[in-house]
């Protein structure tokens, strides 16, 4: 389990003038050491070819139904660089239909690989050739967009190496991929969230928590008892089934990547799970952030931070001390975690610490703001300028008290979101919801260091297009959790009479609004769009976005991509469930009529 890629280092590599002819022939990015696995490789160049079958995997030294490419979970790294034409050809062995979703790539969306939107998918028994530019460099990864696939193992990781020289500089990498993996078929968990959205949820509240002071005093759960709601609800699937990887590998594999003290080692990680949001932190050791999305950003140090679903971040860390580290990956309920360890030699481990409490959804969490615990002469909350500039609020007087007599509490008042239907799958509307990018992540407010939030994010470069907004559109993100049912503005992928449309080359202020308890991995496929955090033209770019529960999150858009375009929650069954939508980006008609 060591990924030896390292043992040819970056350096190495640049003094050597070694081309992808060289990164081809480089050993496999991760290494299976006592648990039965097959060297995952590494594939570059222009022409690659990966085979998707059906095959088992071991996990801790047991057996594991699985779905792989080219013999491995997760599949094989593809390397790339900027510049190049990649034509990859998947050949499907499997006896259903299957895809690759390029999952941050920019490319012509005929490319872009979801059935039904992009292309008609890959039939069982046959095969698709994948050609496209590549215009980027960072970290991103591939998956499947055929059905359940994504849970069973169809996913892996993709290395796009700048054209010239990288500008994070590292003496050492290790690809981290994160994943949950379950012995469930993804079906049969499906179904079992139908039934009962809360079914994998062992962490309830009970009697001797109370009295121990662990849960939610009895007034305040007879409360949440009378909403139907359940503060425990954190994630809808947990390690009551799950197995949390690391590199296809459990903590009782533990996965090891090598360092030698004093080097900066850059650790491209990626949650490649299906419902599992991770925090990730390595104890004795500083985490700096220096890219998100594969967008590279002004260094932040930090002690932990939360990685969504389908988001990417790469850290630097230096150990300076010839020890051994553990790698933590938390599952965010604190059901479970993933783990490994940084390490100078092979065979080296160091103290796995214990799962912490798991957390309870707040009155915030339920979309009521800042009310709970708030005096009521408490200043009204600060209207950023980019939002006052759109309308989305007015500043205030220095001091502004609110005024609770005039509110509404209702979780069931549409008065905040008049146009959404009235369906089973609003089952709630945030009276008070609020932009939370500034907080830490659901759960790390109390971990007593640093936590990354959005707001500490801030481009290197200038952002490519610093244009103002022409217009705003609000999304308001729904769910029904006791029919497990959920959607954009109310309305499920299944009953969308037409896409949202967007006019080529506009610039438009997004806003998610989540009226759920649940937070949102949020992903707009074939673009990156710049978060609204305070940081003008150096505003973070992203193509996957968190929305907390409760929380508003606003990024500017600019749709510079023609075509159609998957637009959903990256929670795999939240997306299997309904919250889906397509955008369609076109020429603006009455332009090209006067032209």
């Amino acid at each position: 389990m060591i990924d030896t890629t390292t043992v040819m280092r970056r350096r190495d590599l640049l003094a050597g003038s070694v081309g992808l002819s060289a990164l081809a022939a480089m050993p496999a990015w991760t290494q299976s050491h006592g648990a039965g696995l097959a060297p995952r490789a590494v594939l570059s160049g222009p022409d690659i070819t990966l085979t998707v079958a059906r095959q088992h995997m071991m996990i801790d030294g047991k057996p594991y139904h699985a779905i792989g490419i080219n013999g491995a979970v997760p599949a094989p790294l593809i390397r790339l660089r900027e510049g190049q034409t990649a034509r990859i050809t998947v050949i499907n062995a499997m006896d259903e239909e299957t895809s690759i979703h390029w999952h941050g790539l920019l490319l012509p969306f005929q490319m872009d690989g979801v059935p039904g939107i992009s292309f008609p998918g890959i039939p069982a028994g046959g095969r698709f050739t994948y050609e496209f530019p590549v215009v980027q460099a960072g970290t991103y990864w591939y998956h499947s967009h055929s059905g359940l696939q994504e849970q069973e193992g169809h996913y892996g990781p993709i290395v796009i190496d700048p054209a010239g020289l990288d500008p994070i500089a590292s003496d050492r990498e290790h690809v981290v991929v994160l994943s949950d993996h379950s012995a469930l078929h993804p079906h049969a968990i499906f179904r079992k969230l139908k039934l009962q959205g809360g079914y994998f949820n062992y962490q309830k509240q009970t009697l001797s928590g109370l009295l121990a002071g662990r849960d939610q005093p009895l007034a305040e759960r007879l409360d949440w008892g009378r909403m139907r709601m359940d503060p425990t609800d954190v994630s809808d699937v947990t390690g009551a089934t799950y197995r949390y990887l690391v590199n296809g590998h459990g903590p009782a594999d533990n996965w090891t990547g090598l360092f030698t003290p004093g080097e900066r080692v850059r650790l491209r990680v990626i949650n490649a799970s299906s419902m599992t949001n991770f925090n990730i932190r390595i104890p004795g050791l500083s985490l700096s952030v220096v890219q998100a999305d594969g967008q590279d950003v002004q260094p932040v140090s930090v002690d932990e931070l939360q990685i969504a679903v389908a988001e990417t971040y790469d850290l630097i860390v230096t150990p300076t001390e010839d020890r051994a580290y553990t790698l933590v990956a938390e599952a965010w309920d604190r059901s479970g975690m993933a783990r490994g360890t940084l390490a100078p030699r092979m065979g080296m481990a160091a103290a796995v610490p214990a799962l912490r409490t798991r957390p309870l959804a707040t009155m915030k969490d339920m979309g009521m703001g800042d009310m709970a615990g708030m005096s009521h002469d408490a200043p009204a909350a600060a209207c950023p300028p980019e939002h006052a500039a759109m309308g989305h609020c007015q500043p205030g007087p220095s001091g502004a008290a609110m005024d609770h007599g005039a509110m509404k509490h209702d979780m069931r008042d549409f008065a905040n979101a008049p146009g959404l239907p009235r369906t089973v799958v609003v089952q709630t509307v945030s009276p008070m919801p609020m932009d939370r990018t500034g907080e830490p992540p659901q759960g790390l407010a109390d971990v007593g260091h640093r936590v990354l939030t959005y707001r500490d994010l801030k481009s290197v470069a200038v952002n490519p297009d610093a244009r103002v907004p022409s217009r705003a559109l609000t999304i308001h993100l729904t769910g029904n959790m006791e029919r497990y049912m959920w959607a954009f503005d109310g309305v499920k992928l299944n009953a969308v009479t037409a896409p949202i449309p967007f006019r080529l080359g506009e610039r438009v202020r997004v806003t998610l609004v989540n009226d759920t308890m649940m937070a949102h991995p949020i992903h707009l496929h074939g673009h990156f769009f710049e978060l609204v955090t305070g940081h003008g033209d150096h505003a973070p770019r992203k193509h996957t976005v968190n929305v907390a529960p409760g929380g508003t999150v606003t990024f500017d858009l600019t749709a510079d991509a023609e075509g159609d375009w998957a637009f959903h929650c990256h929670l795999l069954y939240h997306m299997h469930a309904g919250m889906m939508q397509v955008v369609t980006v076109r020429p603006d008609a009455t332009k090209g009529a006067s032209a």
